[in-house]
C-alpha cells in the first residue's frame, strides 16, 4: 500500500490587516472616566494594541478583538458596541460572497477546516452548488478517529484517454497500444485566472505550490518565459496562439498540453502527438448547450482529455445558462449512454468556490476540476476586479513573494483535500475515482421538488 498523501502546512501570516465580519464601536462622548477601564481589562490586549493601518487605513481594533463581548457587557455606560462591518459586507458580489471570501482566508492562512462550531442557521437550499446535498450515511466514530485515523483513503486520479480493453498476442503478452497517462494526487490543477494583476509574480507562486503538491498549472503560452523552464513537468501550456509556433524541444519535455476546440482540433491534437507520443493533450472546451453533443463526437474521433469550462460564476456564456453541475451531469450522462465514458478524462472549471463544490462536481460526473479565484483569494485577494479596470491591486497581489504565495495556496488545499476526506469518508469510500457520476450519493433539489410536487393540483 503506498503512503498516504499529506499536505504539510504551517501558519502563515497576512500580509495585510485582515477583513472582519464584525466591528467594534468605542464611544468617547459620555465616557464616564472610571477608575478601572473595562478596555484595560481586555484580557487580550487589544486596546493596548490599537493602532492605525496607514496603508488600508483601517483602525486595527476589529482584527485584534476576538468576539468575546468582555467590554461590550461591562462597560457602565454601554459605549462599547459590536455591529457589522461595513468594509466586510461589500466583499466580492453575489456569488462570491464575504463568507466564502473571508473562509478561504483563513484556510490559506492556518491550513485548518473552518468550523463554525454554532451548527448551520442557513437555508438548506438554494441556487447552484447549494440545491445540491451529499450523502453522509456511513459517518463512524467521526470525533474519536477524525480523517487521519480512517482507512487509507486515495485521492488520486489518472488524466488521459483509457483502454475499454486489453489486446493479448499467442504468448499473452499485451499488444494493444497503450495511451499516455498521468496521475495526480489531489484531482485539483491551477487553471489560467480569468482577471489579475500582472502575473509574472502569480504565476511563480502557483507552479511553486503545484510543484510541491505534484499537481499542474496552466500557463499560457504567450507568458512562457526562461525562468519557467525547471517547472516544465508541472506545467500544461495553454495555446494562445499557433500550435506551430511551440518549439519542437519543448513539446517533447511536457506531459500535458491544452489547446482550444476547432474545427481542426483532432489534427492539431495528431500533430502534436507526433511530436511527443506520451504527451496528453486537453481540449478546452466550453459548456453550453451542445456541449454534450461535441463531448460524445470527440470521444469518438479520439480526445483523451475534455476541458469543460464555464464562467466564474459556473454559468454558461449563453442567453438562458445552465449551471455547471447540470451540463456537467448531462454530458457525463450522455457517454454512459453510449458505452465511452471511460475512455475519455473529464475535466471541470467554473464556478468552484468551496472544497464542497469540488466533491459535488466529481459526483456529477467529472474526473477532476480546476480552480482559479480560490487562488487569487489565498493570497488575499478581495474580488473587488479593480484589475480587470487597470486599477492597482489594493492588496499588492502582483508584488507576492512566491514562497508566500505559495505556502498561502498549500494551506488552502491542505484545507480542501482533508475536507474531501471528510466528504469521502462519511459517504463510506475509500477512493476518489469511484465517486465520479455517483449520483445516488446526493439529493438534487430541483428533481425532489418535481417528485414532491407533481401531483399538486390533480385529481385522482
Amino acid at each position: 500500500m503506498p503512503p498516504k498523501y499529506n499536505i504539510h502546512t504551517s501558519p502563515v501570516p497576512n500580509r495585510f490587516q485582515s477583513i472582519t465580519k464584525s466591528g467594534v464601536i468605542a464611544w468617547e462622548e459620555g465616557c464616564l472616566k472610571c477608575a478601572r477601564c473595562v478596555k484595560k481589562e481586555c484580557v487580550y490586549k487589544v486596546y493596548e494594541k490599537r493602532s492605525l493601518d496607514t496603508r488600508q487605513m483601517l483602525d486595527t481594533l476589529d482584527s485584534e478583538c476576538q468576539d468575546c463581548f468582555r467590554c461590550v457587557q461591562n462597560c457602565p455606560n454601554r459605549l462599547i458596541q459590536k455591529g457589522l462591518n461595513p468594509t466586510y459586507k461589500v466583499l466580492g458580489d453575489h456569488y462570491w460572497t464575504p463568507e466564502i471570501i473571508s473562509s478561504l482566508w483563513f484556510q490559506a492562512e492556518t491550513g485548518r477546516i473552518p468550523v463554525s462550531g454554532g451548527g448551520y442557521g442557513g437555508p438548506f437550499s438554494g441556487p447552484g452548488f447549494d440545491a445540491m446535498w451529499t450523502d453522509m450515511s456511513e459517518i463512524v466514530r467521526p470525533t474519536r478517529d477524525g480523517i487521519h485515523g480512517r482507512e487509507y483513503i486515495s485521492t488520486n486520479v489518472d488524466l488521459g484517454r483509457k483502454l475499454m480493453f486489453l489486446e493479448l498476442g499467442p504468448d499473452g503478452s499485451i499488444v494493444s497500444p497503450a495511451p499516455p497517462l498521468v496521475e495526480i494526487p489531489l484531482p485539483v490543477i491551477f487553471d489560467i485566472l480569468p482577471w489579475s494583476p500582472p502575473r509574472e509574480k502569480i504565476n511563480l507562486s502557483l507552479l511553486e505550490c503545484a510543484q510541491s503538491l505534484g499537481t499542474f498549472t496552466v500557463v499560457r503560452q504567450s507568458d512562457l518565459t526562461p525562468d519557467l523552464e525547471k517547472y516544465l513537468p508541472h506545467i500544461i501550456v495553454h495555446v494562445d496562439g499557433k500550435p506551430e509556433n511551440l518549439p519542437p524541444e519543448l513539446i517533447k519535455r511536457l506531459r500535458m498540453i491544452e489547446i482550444p476546440d476547432s474545427e481542426n482540433v483532432m489534427a492539431v491534437q495528431a500533430m502534436l502527438k507526433e511530436e511527443n507520443p506520451q504527451l496528453v493533450v486537453i481540449i478546452r472546451m466550453p459548456l453550453n448547450s451542445n456541449a454534450s453533443e461535441r463531448a460524445l463526437q470527440l470521444t469518438g474521433q479520439g480526445a483523451e482529455v475534455l476541458h469543460l469550462y464555464a464562467d466564474e460564476y459556473g454559468l454558461e456564456e449563453v442567453d438562458q445558462p445552465l449551471f455547471i453541475k447540470e451540463r456537467v451531469k448531462e454530458i457525463h450522462l450522455r457517454l454512459v449512454e453510449e458505452g465511452v465514458r471511460d475512455q475519455i478524462t473529464l475535466i471541470a472549471s467554473g464556478g468552484i468556490a468551496m472544497a464542497e463544490h469540488m466533491a459535488k462536481l466529481i459526483i456529477c460526473g467529472a474526473d477532476a476540476l480546476t480552480i482559479d479565484i480560490p487562488l487569487l483569494v489565498a493570497m488575499e485577494c478581495r474580488v473587488c476586479r479593480r484589475c480587470k479596470e487597470g486599477i492597482a491591486c489594493p492588496v499588492e497581489i502582483d508584488q507576492v513573494d512566491p514562497a508566500w504565495g505559495s505556502a498561502r495556496i498549500r494551506n488552502l488545499m491542505a484545507g480542501w483535500h482533508n475536507q474531501l476526506l471528510e466528504i469521502m469518508g462519511a459517504m463510506g469510500m475509500r477512493e476518489v475515482r469511484r465517486l465520479r457520476g455517483e449520483m445516488g450519493r446526493a439529493m438534487f433539489f430541483e428533481d425532489l421538488e418535481k417528485e414532491i410536487f407533481a401531483t399538486m393540483g390533480k385529481r385522482g
